[in-house]
């Protein structure tokens, strides 16, 4: 059962339940951003402290329009109002904090997480006050730590608790949530196909109680209407104090598979405890049947049949918001992300909200999950653990999704960084250890960025990079790649995925990131490729230029297995001073609040969409002084006609691509009116827009 907590309720809870309860804990925060070294004590003046709801960050207001933002700690307190009951044990269960958290309550420290966007959990049965009146009180800090990925990026860490904050009540005897914040039972498909699917499930079974006990323990999987498809279960015995796995293997005759966006089919997965026939402790999750591997030469299949990945890369920051994102705003993204037509998501470059997994799991999108291993290996010997802590957490919390289909190791690992080789291969050795049925995956860049200028492509393959031995640990390979933004030119894509094809330990190679900055208000007739890409001119039409050629090319080549366009929305930087906008990376084709949908959008809706699309380019283009210029409108349709200003200027045939161009076109002084049209299954439909050319009336 879900709560969201007005001012609190006062919470007990008497017998058995069918379930465990989950409580959320949104309102009723008081927050304070001042360096008090002793705020978890009692009798604090609060008086000053600002009330706030979850979830909730800062940082965000400072990085949007200046080159730094507070970095440091930040206190929350809120009171609990849990007469604690017999036989019930209750739980913490925080989504994440940024980055640091130190948890007390009524004054004892529970204790601290380190890392910025796991979740983790805390047992608080034993620090409840008999009273009922709880003191909680989290101190976040979101200072750079010298142990804690990410060292760098070109994103922001904000602070504070950003995610929901859930108190669970469960029995006495209860799957334990304190593994990681992990569920504590893992549903492991270790073989799927049409005739039959087999599922290794792990329970983790907790005995809070002082008295060895027996429970029976459930298994089972429940189709949509309710039936159940396999089920097993067994009578177990759990010591005092211990929490021992308890192992089953589930067959599923001719499952429903989860196939992507076409038929993204979940199953309802449940283990249960009871005590002779009186329900207890229970946890249900979705999951999705499905298989999937990558051909070298071929690309990446699902349940047997191609699939090429049509992906683009997410954050989680959102103008005005900063990482403090609502259901809502997670849902909005998904719905952006498939407007487009893509099939796929990096989440970039850490581990995302469960909600956001779980929204991909319901929309058929796979999911590329990994950690904020980026641009640095620490040098601090506690940097290591830290970092497989974090693996760990993504992975046991995460494992369940049937979306995500690879564990993402590191991004763009820089050449002058301390050797991160030991650190990669016993990340690469923990993540199968935890899920062998999952491959590991990078990130790589190429060693040729020019600060922004634009330099020539190396034609040594060896020069893309400082030690090649890097992507060849994990099992598959990304390359982030830019040209005709940082380096060379568009029609550089084609030949720099040629020659980094063999570069993976697999054979095959997907580009995890690809693109170019626009500015949606800077436009420019018969575009030309910036000298300067840190220059405050970043013409939408350039984007687009780049976006197509590095489209065809991917498209041209099965051994590329999948593409993620850098990025799906704009994100805030501090510090960036580029394209006529402070503090923002626009590489992205919607804009950082969501509301502007750039045109490279289209070119991608276009083709990667069933919905039919006609869509004139530059359309903001408003302002013109050129009588002459050229008309793009991109399309599915088989046939396109454009008119300007009501006559006809000809239609043009789809004979190879999406874009149509009409060159030459004259505009006449004043209003023009650009009108596209294009017939779908019998319908007419069109897209129309107005420009205005500057000169003498033409009416006159």
């Amino acid at each position: 059962m879900w709560f969201g907590f007005c001012g609190f309720l006062f919470l007990t809870v008497a017998g058995p339940v069918a379930a465990r309860q989950d409580t959320l804990l949104m309102d009723g925060w008081r927050f304070t951003q001042h360096h008090e070294p002793q705020a978890q004590k009692p009798g604090l003046d609060e008086d000053d402290w600002q009330s706030v709801s979850l979830p909730h960050n800062w940082g965000w207001e400072e990085a949007q329009v200046t080159n730094k933002y507070y970095r440091g700690p930040g206190w929350y307190f809120c009171e609990l109002p849990i007469r604690p009951e017999p036989d019930k044990r209750y739980f913490l269960r925080f989504e994440a904090a940024s980055i640091v958290a130190d948890v007390f309550l009524n004054d004892q420290k529970l204790g601290q997480h380190r890392g910025g966007f796991s979740a983790f959990c805390f047992e608080i049965t034993t620090n409840l006050a008999a009273s009922g009146t709880n003191r909680l009180a989290v101190r976040v800090d979101n200072s750079p730590q010298p142990d804690i990925a990410p060292l760098s990026g070109d994103f922001c860490i904000f602070g504070g608790l950003y995610r929901p904050v859930h108190l669970l009540v469960a029995d006495s005897i209860c799957f334990c949530p304190t593994d990681h914040a992990s569920s504590g039972v893992t549903w492991l498909q270790s073989s799927v196909t049409k005739a039959k699917a087999v599922l290794d499930v792990t329970t983790e079974v907790s005995n809070g109680s002082k008295l060895p006990v027996e429970r029976t323990l459930t298994v089972k999987l429940v189709d949509d209407r309710g039936t159940i498809i396999t089920t097993d279960a067994r009578e177990i015995r759990i010591e005092p104090g211990i929490t021992p796995p308890f192992r089953f293997q589930l067959t599923v005759p001719q499952p429903h598979l989860w196939n992507g966006r076409a038929d993204p089919y979940l199953y309802r997965a449940i283990a249960e405890l009871s005590d002779h026939g009186i329900a207890g402790d229970t946890v249900e999750q979705k999951i999705g049947l499905r298989s999937f591997y990558v051909d070298p030469d071929k690309g990446f299949f699902l349940n047997g049949k191609p699939y090429r990945l049509r992906g683009v890369c997410r954050h989680q920051d959102v103008w005005n918001k900063g990482w403090a994102l609502s259901n809502a705003d997670h849902q909005r993204d998904i719905d952006l992300i498939l407007e487009m037509g893509a099939n796929a998501v990096r989440c970039t470059h850490y581990q995302q909200s469960d909600y956001f997994y779980s929204l991909c799991d319901e929309a058929g999108l796979l999911v590329w999950a990994e950690i904020p291993l980026v641009n640095e290996n620490g040098r601090e010997l506690e940097f290591a653990a830290t970092t497989r802590d974090q693996l760990l957490d993504l992975i046991r919390q995460s494992i369940n999704h049937p979306s995500i289909f690879c564990w993402g190791l590191y991004n763009e690992l820089r050449a002058t960084t301390p050797d991160p080789h030991r650190l990669l291969q016993d990340l690469n050795i923990l993540a199968h250890g935890e899920d062998p049925t999952r491959p590991t995956v990078c990130a790589q860049d190429i060693n040729v960025w020019g600060g922004g200028r634009v330099v020539p492509r190396p034609t040594d393959p060896k020069a893309f990079l400082r030690r090649p031995e890097l992507p060849k640990i994990p099992d598959l390979t990304g390359w982030n790649i830019y040209p005709g933004w940082y380096f060379g030119t568009p029609d550089d894509a084609g030949p720099m995925m040629d020659q980094l094809r063999y570069t993976s330990r697999h054979g095959g190679i997907c580009i995890s990131e690809y693109g170019a900055g626009a500015n949606p208000f800077q436009q420019e007739d018969n575009c030309r490729q910036p000298t300067n890409t840190l220059s405050q001119w970043h013409p939408e039409e350039w984007q687009s230029i780049v976006h197509e050629h590095d489209w065809a090319a991917i498209n041209a080549r099965p051994f590329v297995w999948g593409s993620f366009v850098w990025n799906m929305f704009d994100i805030v930087v501090a510090g960036r001073k580029e394209g006529g906008v402070p503090s923002l990376n626009d590489k992205g084709l919607v804009s950082n609040d969501r509301q502007l949908k750039k045109d490279a959008f289209y070119f991608y809706q276009t083709n990667w969409s069933d919905e039919p699309v006609i869509y004139i380019t530059s359309r903001r283009f408003v302002e013109r002084t050129n009588a002459v210029t050229e008309v793009k409108i991109y399309s599915n349709a088989h046939q396109v006609e454009l008119v300007v200003n009501g006559k006809s200027k000809g239609s043009k045939i789809n004979t190879s691509d999406v874009i149509y161009c009409w060159a030459n076109v004259k505009l006449s002084p004043g209003t023009n009116i650009i009108e596209a049209l294009a017939e779908f299954a019998g319908q007419r439909r069109k897209d129309r827009c107005e420009w205005h050319l500057s000169g003498p009336d033409k009416n006159k």
